[in-house]
């Protein structure tokens, strides 16, 4: 038996802060898919000014999978 080469997904802590890839990552989603969920208002995010990178709290992260349905 080997070892798998997926990765297995890490709880999503609320109080953590997470970069684009993170959050891509836990949410199982490309980079374009989380730029769209921002863009669109779904994941509160902070840039502090005159830095480039976005921050992304765990929290809005648990907030916005709530907030979702899924439909059958």
């Amino acid at each position: 038996m080997g070892v798998s080469s997926e990765k297995r997904k890490q709880p999503i802590d609320p109080q953590a802060v997470y970069s684009r890839q993170e959050a891509a990552e836990a949410l199982g989603v490309s980079l374009s898919t989380l730029k769209k969920l921002i863009n669109a208002g779904y994941l509160r995010v902070s840039q502090p000014k005159g830095v480039r990178r976005i921050f992304i709290k765990g929290e809005s992260i648990l907030a916005m999978l709530e907030q979702t349905v899924l439909e059958k």
